[in-house]
C-alpha cells in the first residue's frame, strides 16, 4: 500500500511531501525530482510568479546513493521567496506593527501583502473555507487551497512514475486537448512517452502543431481582455498489465480511484475515462470495444486485445491491457484581472474580488499534475496487485501473474480436446 501526504502553505517556508510504502530499489536522484518540478513550471499563459519563485529541493529521508530504502521518503520543496513572507506567514504571533513594514525593498506597496483579504474570489475556496473554518479573511484558506501545493504532488508523482516504469514497464505521458474554445481534432494522433521532449517544448503541451498555435493566440487574446482560460488535459498510460483494480467494492474500482485523483487537483471540474461523455451518445453496438484473439506476449497462450479503446483501458474498474486514457477538465483561474462581483465580509457590502498576481492559463502545468496523480494512483494499485518490498520482488510477482493469465487463456484448447 502506497500512502502519501503533502503539507505546507503557498507562501510558507516550504511544501512537504511524505510517501510511505515506497518499495526499496527504485533508482531515483534529486535531479529527477528537480526535472519534474521544472516541467510543472512550463506553459504559455503562466504568471510572473513562475519567473522569480524557485523550487529549492531537499530530500530528508528514504533515499541513499540514488536508490530508495523502503523507508518513508520525505521531500521538501522550499520557497525561495520566503523572506518576503516571513512576517505574514509566521507560525508564531507577530506584533501588529511588524505587518506595517515593507519586506526590505523600500517599496511601501509591499505592505499590501500583509493586509487582511476581505473580498473572496468567486470560484475559489476563499468564502466557503472562511465560513467552514470560522475565519474573517481569506488568507488562511487560499494559502493551502492554492495550486502551489501541487509542487509537492509532482515530486511524489515522479517517485511513483519511477516505480511503475522500473518494476512493471509502465510509462505515462500527458498532453493538452483543448484551451478555451480551441481543441485538438478528434482524429489527431496520440502522443507516446517517446514524445516527452516534444511536448515539454510546446508552449501549451499540445501534440498538434496547428492547434498549439491557435491555443497560444487564444491565451494571448484572453490576457489582453483581462480574462482567464481553462481547458482539457489527458493522461495516457502505456504498458499497464491486465488486472489492476477490482470490481468487488466501490472503493477498489480503479476508474473511480483515478477519477477522484484527478478531481482532487485544484480547479478540476470534470473527468472522463476513455471516450467518456461521447460514448454516452452512442448505441451499444458501436460503444463497446470488441474483443479479439492474438498470441500472448508471455508464454504460449492467448491474449485478448480490443479492436478499439473507447473504454480507455478500463472495464468494470479493472485494467484490460489497453492504453489507459484519463481526461480532466480544468476551469478558468479564479483570480480574474477583470475582477468579478463579490462581498466584502468586513462590511457586508457588495464589492469586487481581490486580484492577486496569477496565471492567464494553467492548462499546460495541469497536464503534468494530472500525470503525477495518475502515477500515484496506479502505483498504489500495482502494489495492491503484486505486493513486494522491493522492485525485484514486484517484478517477480508480476511475471508470475502474467504467466498465470497466459496459462488460463489456454483453457479453450483443453476443453476442445
Amino acid at each position: 500500500m502506497l500512502r502519501w501526504f503533502t503539507a505546507g502553505e503557498s507562501h510558507g517556508p516550504s511544501l512537504l511531501s511524505l510517501l510511505d510504502g515506497v518499495p526499496a530499489g527504485i533508482e531515483l536522484t534529486s535531479d529527477d525530482l528537480r526535472d519534474a518540478l521544472a516541467r510543472r513550471r512550463l506553459g504559455h499563459g503562466r504568471g510572473s510568479r513562475q519567473k522569480f519563485e524557485q523550487d529549492v529541493l531537499t530530500i530528508h529521508g528514504g533515499l541513499r546513493h540514488g536508490r530508495t530504502l523502503g523507508s518513508p521518503l520525505a521531500i521538501e520543496v522550499a520557497n525561495s521567496e520566503w523572506p518576503k513572507w516571513e512576517k505574514v506567514m509566521s507560525a508564531d504571533p507577530v506584533p501588529r506593527e511588524d505587518l506595517l513594514i515593507d519586506a526590505g525593498t523600500g517599496d511601501e506597496r509591499e505592505i499590501a501583502r500583509n493586509r487582511p483579504l476581505h473580498r473572496p474570489r468567486p470560484g475559489h475556496a476563499d468564502l466557503a473555507g472562511m465560513l467552514k473554518y470560522g475565519f474573517d479573511e481569506a488568507r488562511p484558506i487560499l494559502e493551502r487551497a492554492s495550486a502551489r501545493e501541487t509542487a509537492a504532488r509532482v515530486v511524489a508523482g515522479r517517485v511513483a512514475a519511477a516505480l511503475l516504469e522500473q518494476a512493471a514497464g509502465i510509462r505515462l505521458v500527458s498532453h493538452t486537448l483543448s484551451v478555451g474554445a480551441v481543441s485538438v481534432p478528434e482524429d489527431a494522433a496520440l502522443p507516446t512517452p517517446d514524445h516527452l521532449e516534444q511536448l515539454d517544448a510546446d508552449p501549451l503541451r499540445c501534440f498538434h502543431e496547428d492547434t498549439s498555435t491557435a491555443m497560444v493566440a487564444e491565451v494571448d487574446a484572453a490576457k489582453a481582455d483581462g480574462d482567464t482560460l481553462g481547458g482539457v488535459v489527458e493522461v495516457l498510460v502505456y504498458g499497464a498489465p491486465v488486472g489492476l483494480g477490482s470490481h468487488t467494492q466501490w472503493d477498489r474500482r480503479l476508474d473511480g480511484r483515478l477519477a477522484q485523483a484527478i478531481m482532487s487537483i485544484q480547479a478540476m471540474k470534470g473527468v472522463e475515462i476513455g471516450d467518456g461523455f461521447a460514448t454516452a451518445a452512442r448505441r451499444g453496438s458501436v460503444a463497446h470495444d470488441e474483443i479479439l484473439v492474438a498470441p500472448s506476449p508471455v508464454g504460449d497462450g492467448r491474449a485478448f486485445p480490443r479492436a478499439t479503446n473507447r473504454a480507455g483501458g478500463l472495464e468494470g474498474g479493472i485494467t484490460n491491457g489497453e492504453v489507459i486514457r484519463v481526461r480532466g477538465a480544468l476551469k478558468q483561474i479564479s483570480t480574474v484581472p477583470r475582477a468579478l462581483r463579490t462581498v466584502d465580509v468586513s462590511t457586508g457590502e457588495q464589492a469586487t474580488a481581490n486580484h492577486q498576481r496569477s496565471d492567464t492559463c494553467a492548462v499546460a502545468p495541469a497536464a503534468v499534475i494530472a500525470e503525477a496523480m495518475v502515477a500515484l494512483t496506479l502505483a498504489d494499485a500495482l502494489l495492491e496487485k503484486t505486493g513486494g518490498d522491493s522492485v525485484a520482488e514486484i517484478r517477480a510477482h508480476l511475471e508470475q501473474s502474467r504467466t498465470l493469465q497466459s496459462a488460463l487463456s489456454d483453457r479453450g484448447d483443453d476443453t476442445a480436446q
